[in-house]
């Protein structure tokens, strides 16, 4: 019913695998449903399909829909505090805040928060750690199903080191994730993330009813924190003296496997990667969040030497916002501070690292990450102001790849001009 014109960029090749960036200056893509049904030049998907509706998309780039594989919910309203490490940015900003959730009405207009921020900034799919109260992660399902957006999420659940009113039970965290999977696990768009928030405040107890849970409940996903922070890894080791390392926590409760991403993993060991790459676990890395709170820089050489499948996350609120541009970017410059220990990203990696690579890292290859026919047409318009600087160095590039490079240096929210979901396009200002 519907052809989409436009320069049109994705990496169906992964180009830390030798795949090249995928560019086509005037393409059209044709949409059945919500799928592509054909893509190639425009004068002749034109040509092939003369009565479609034609969506001009030109004078910008058309990205696939991105991909956000570590978003937290309940953190939207303190993005931008500065100059804390974890433990303590956790304590006196993050878990305050969460603890507002408690209201349920507060919960729904944090939930609709997140869902226009997602929307501003070209996600159309995201892994989203959930709330610590059943409430508001029924608001949070019921707010993404609302809009369609492609969201992985559950209750978050902790029964230590945290307030008191962040605490649950294994049996109330069994019960009451049953009951949010019952409803939400596998309708439309939405899925169930089985949800520790860290070992640092679960016990034994709660990770063996997490693993009930995962069990139970068929093709539930599985997400938490790993590696973030050297206090909080060395607290970790004191809480569950016979693992033998922080991964070995989880797993030994059957929680690490093909469905699983593990946040961050800053300060990986070699026992660690060697386990994450042969359970086919995946890693968020979330750059801007690392980098705030002075968490490290991220391995990303021996991830991908040991065969550990990374994507990208915003994290927030200890990102600094929704933008995977801006995370994109932030990627680029850690590797290049590594210098030889780094990994040399040029655009194309960025691009596959913001998209495809979290489609695979979320089980939705097949669906989502790249304008391949077959795929469902989640797509991003980046089109800046005209006269903005991103404008005239856009005008100016000299390749494809330039101009993606050049959007992922200079690009923000701002510079989205559509976000398109299954072929819909998604409006911020109506939700």
């Amino acid at each position: 019913m519907t052809l989409f014109r436009g320069t049109v960029l994705d990496t169906p090749e992964d180009p830390f695998a030798g795949g090249a960036l995928r560019a086509e200056e005037d393409a059209g893509l044709v949409e059945r449903d919500g799928t592509i049904v054909a893509r190639g030049p425009y004068e002749r998907v034109r040509t092939a399909y003369p009565d479609d509706d034609v969506v001009d998309l030109r004078g910008g780039l058309v990205l696939p829909g991105l991909v956000d594989t570590h978003v937290h919910f309940p953190q939207v309203r303190v993005i931008g505090a500065l100059g804390m490490p974890l433990l303590e940015w956790l304590e006196s900003c993050a878990l305050p805040e969460e603890a507002r959730l408690a209201d349920v009405a507060y919960a729904r207009a944090v939930a609709r928060d997140l869902v226009r921020g997602l929307v501003r900034a070209g996600t159309t799919t995201a892994l989203v750690f959930g709330s610590h109260f059943a409430g508001a992660v029924d608001a949070l399902f019921a707010e993404a199903d609302r809009v369609g957006l492609r969201v992985t999420s559950g209750l978050v659940v902790s029964d230590r080191g945290l307030r008191e009113d962040l605490h649950t039970t294994p049996e109330r965290a069994h019960e009451e994730g049953l009951a949010l999977a019952g409803r939400w696990h596998g309708v439309r768009r939405n899925r169930y993330a089985v949800t520790p928030r860290f070992s640092l405040s679960c016990t034994d107890e709660l990770l063996a009813s997490c693993a009930a849970l995962k069990q139970e409940v068929p093709e539930t996903w599985f997400t938490s924190h790993l590696n973030e922070n050297v206090v909080e890894i060395d607290t970790v080791r004191t809480l569950f003296d016979d693992a033998e390392h922080y991964l070995h926590t989880y797993a030994q409760h059957g929680l690490v496997g093909r469905r699983s991403v593990l946040a961050h993993n800053v300060h990986a060991t070699h026992d660690e990667l060697v386990e994450l790459a042969a359970a086919g676990a995946s890693v968020a890395h979330c750059p801007t969040s690392n980098s705030a709170l002075g968490s490290g820089l991220f391995p990303l050489r021996q991830h991908l030497e040991h065969g550990v499948r990374v994507a990208l996350g915003s994290d927030v609120g200890a990102g600094t916002g929704f933008s995977l541009l801006k995370e994109g970017l932030q990627a680029y410059f850690m590797q290049q501070l590594l210098g030889e220990r780094g990994e040399p990203l040029a655009a194309p990696h960025l691009l596959h690292l913001t998209t495809t690579a979290g489609a695979h890292a979320l089980g939705l290859g097949d669906t989502v990450g790249q304008l391949s026919v077959g795929h469902e047409l989640d797509l991003v318009w980046l089109r800046p102001e005209p006269g903005s600087t991103l404008d005239v160095v856009l005008t100016h590039a000299t390749s494809a790849e330039d101009a993606l490079g050049r959007a992922f240096a200079l690009g923000t929210s701002s510079d989205v001009a559509g976000t398109w979901v299954a072929g819909r396009r998604v409006v911020p200002s109506a939700l």
